[in-house]
C-alpha cells in the first residue's frame, strides 16, 4: 500500500514542527559547554525523554523486530537484562555517581585524571572507534524499514535517508545538546504514540492467543521460511525460552547479561545524560524511572517481528526479495490503514532523528575533547572551539552515508551493533571500574586494558566480513565474552606488572567516592 495525502501530511507537520524547534534552540548556545552537556541544567522528566528517545531509533526497531521474527518473545531477553541492569545503577549510582560528580564532558576526560594524557587519548580513540562503527548501519537499516513500510522503489533508500540526515545535522550543528533535548521531547510523544498504535493494531489482526499457540506450533513443526532476497532460509526458534533456543542460548544471554551492565555504565549517549544532569541524585532518579521503558523497546517492535513471522508463515512464504531485517515493515505495509501509516512513519522518523542528533552530537563531542583538544598546546577562542564541533559532527555525518552504503553486516543487526559497541565496552568498563573502585589501578592495566579489549570485536567484524559461511564464521557471544575477559586480564595484569617495575600513572581523584559506595556496589 502507497502512502496517502493524509500520510504524507502528517509526516510533513512533524518534520516541520521539530526542525524548527531544534533550530530555535540555537539562540541559547554560548559555548562548548552548552553545545555538549546543554549546560548541565537537565532536570528528570527531559532526562527521562531524551534517554528513552536517544536510544530509540528506527534501527532499533528494527534489530529488536528481527529478533522476535527468529526468537519470538525470547528476542526481548536484551531488554530485560538492560532494563534490571539500569534499575541496580539507578538505585547504587554504581559508576554514574561518581562520574557525574567529576564534572567531565566525556568519559576519556576522567581517565587523564587517574592515569594520564596518553589514555584519554587512546580511550577517545577506542570510544570513536566502536561508536561510529557502531552508528555506520544507521541509515541503511533506517532506509529499509521506509521503503518496505511506504512501497516505495528501492531506489529511494540512499536519497531519502541521507536527505533525513541533513535535516538531523542541522538543527545538531545548530543547538548541540540543547536541540537534541529539545527535540528528542517531542520525538518521544510522537514515537509512544506511534508504537502503542501499531501494537493495538497487531495484536488486534492476528489475536493474541492465535499469535501465541501459532508461534509454539511453528516452533514445534520446525516451520521454516525461505528469502528469495538473501537464499537463507528461517526456522523460529523457541518463542519464549531463550535458553532453549536454537538462535539464542546460554552463552549469548551471559553475554548480553555483561553487555548490560557495560552498556548503561559506559555507552556515551547515556553518560551524555549522566553528565548533562543537574547532579548525580538527578541522573540516577532518570534510570530508574527509564530502565522498565527498555523492556518496551525490545519487546513490542519484536512483537511486530513475531507476528511478522506468523503472518507470512500464514501466507505460505516471505514476498519476493524480502528478508528475516524487512519482513516486519513489509507486513505493517499489508496491516496499518491509511492515516495510522502516517503515523507510524512520523514515529520512526522520530525515533531515527532524535537517534542520529544524539549518536552524532556525542562522538563529535568524544572526538574534540578527548582526541584533537589534549593535541592542542594553545587553547582556542570559544568561538573556534564551537565550530570544530560542529564541523566534526558534519564530517561523522558525511562518513555515515558513504559507509553505510557499501558495508554489508555479518548476520543480524543486534549482532553487529553488540559486537561492534564492544569495542569500547569491555575495555572502557573495565577502566571505569579501575579508575573509581581500585586504587591500584595505574596506566600500564589501562592501556593494556583498550588494547586487549579491542581484540575480539575487531578480528570478528574483519573475519567475518571475509568468510561468508555463516557455519565457518565467528559467533558474536564469542567475539563479546573475550572482549571482557581480555579487557579485565590487561587491566589486572597490566597494573601489576607496571607495580613490579614500578612503572605507570596512578593519579587519585580526592573525594570521588564514598565508602558507602564502594559497599552499595
Amino acid at each position: 500500500m502507497m502512502l496517502g495525502p493524509i500520510d504524507w501530511l502528517i509526516v510533513a507537520a512533524y518534520m516541520v514542527v521539530c526542525v524548527a524547534a531544534g533550530i530555535w534552540m540555537r539562540r541559547y548556545i554560548r559555548g562548548v559547554d552548552d553545545f555538549a552537556v546543554a549546560g548541565r541544567e537537565m532536570d528528570i522528566n527531559l532526562g527521562i525523554a531524551s534517554l528513552a528517545a536517544t536510544e530509540m531509533g528506527i534501527v532499533t526497531v528494527m534489530y529488536t523486530a528481527q529478533m522476535g521474527f527468529s526468537s519470538g518473545f525470547a528476542g526481548a531477553t536484551p531488554g530485560v537484562l538492560i532494563a534490571v541492569a539500569m534499575l541496580a545503577v539507578g538505585l547504587t549510582g554504581f559508576v554514574i555517581g561518581p562520574l557525574r560528580r567529576t564534572d567531565v564532558i566525556t568519559i576519556p576526560e576522567l581517565f587523564e585524571k587517574r592515569f594520564g594524557k596518553h589514555v584519554r587519548w587512546l580511550a577517545g580513540l577506542v570510544v570513536v572507534l566502536g561508536g561510529v562503527l557502531n552508528m555506520g548501519i544507521f541509515l541503511r537499516v533506517g532506509g529499509e524499514f521506509l521503503v518496505h513500510v511506504t512501497g516505495l522503489p528501492k531506489e529511494y533508500l540512499e536519497i531519502t535517508m541521507t536527505s533525513l540526515l541533513a535535516i538531523v545535522l542541522l538543527y545538531t550543528v545548530l543547538g548541540g545538546m540543547l536541540s537534541v533535548l529539545v527535540t528528542d521531547f517531542i520525538q518521544f510523544l510522537v514515537m509512544g504514540l506511534g508504537i502503542v498504535v501499531t501494537s493495538v493494531l497487531v495484536v488486534g489482526s492476528l489475536g493474541w492467543t492465535d499469535l501465541i499457540t501459532g508461534l509454539w506450533q511453528a516452533n514445534q513443526e520446525g516451520a521454516t521460511l525461505v528469502s528469495t532476497a538473501t537464499n537463507e532460509t528461517f526456522k523460529m526458534g523457541n518463542p519464549f525460552n531463550p535458553f532453549a533456543s536454537s538462535e539464542i542460548g546460554l552463552f549469548w544471554v551471559v553475554w548480553q547479561a555483561i553487555l548490560a551492565l557495560a552498556v548503561v555504565t559506559t555507552w556515551q549517549t547515556n553518560i551524555a545524560r549522566v553528565l548533562s544532569a543537574r547532579d548525580d541524585a538527578t541522573a540516577k532518579k532518570v534510570y530508574r524511572r527509564t530502565a522498565f521503558y527498555f523492556v518496551g523497546r525490545f519487546a513490542l517492535p519484536g512483537l511486530w517481528g513475531a507476528a511478522a513471522f506468523y503472518y507470512f508463515w500464514q501466507q505460505g512464504g516471505l514476498p519476493e526479495g524480502v528478508d528475516s531485517l524487512t519482513a516486519m515493515p513489509t507486513y505493517l505495509n499489508t496491516l496499518l490503514p491509511a492515516g495510522v501509516i502516517g503515523l507510524m512513519i512520523a514515529a520512526m522518523l522520530a525515533a531515527e532523528m532524535s537517534t542520529d542528533s544524539g549518536y552524532l552530537l556525542t562522538w563529535a563531542t568524544v572526538i574534540y575533547n578527548d582526541i584533537v583538544m589534549p593535541l592542542v598546546k594553545t587553547p582556542p577562542s570559544p568561538k573556534v572551539k564551537l565550530l570544530i564541533v560542529r564541523s566534526l559532527v558534519v564530517l561523522i555525518g558525511i562518513f555515515l552515508v558513504f559507509y553505510g552504503l557499501w558495508y554489508e553486516m555479518p548476520g543480524r543487526a543486534w549482532d553487529y551493533l553488540a559486537v561492534t559497541g564492544n569495542i569500547y565496552l569491555a575495555s572502557v568498563f573495565s577502566l571505569l571500574v579501575g579508575a573509581l573502585y581500585w586504587k591500584k589501578a595505574n596506566s600500564w592495566g589501562a592501556i593494556a586494558s583498550l588494547v586487549l579489549g579491542a581484540v575480539g570485536p575487531i578480528t570478528f567484524l574483519i573475519y567475518n566480513g571475509i568468510v561468508k559461511d555463516p557455519a565457518q564464521q565467528i559467533k558474536p557471544e564469542w567475539a563479546g565474552l573475550a572482549a571482557f575477559a581480555l579487557a579485565f586480564a590487561g587491566m589486572i595484569v597490566g597494573t601489576y606488572v607496571a607495580r613490579f617495575f614500578g612503572a605507570g600513572v596512578a593519579g587519585p581523584i580526592p573525594g570521588l567516592i564514598s565508602k558507602k559506595e564502594i559497599e552499595q556496589s
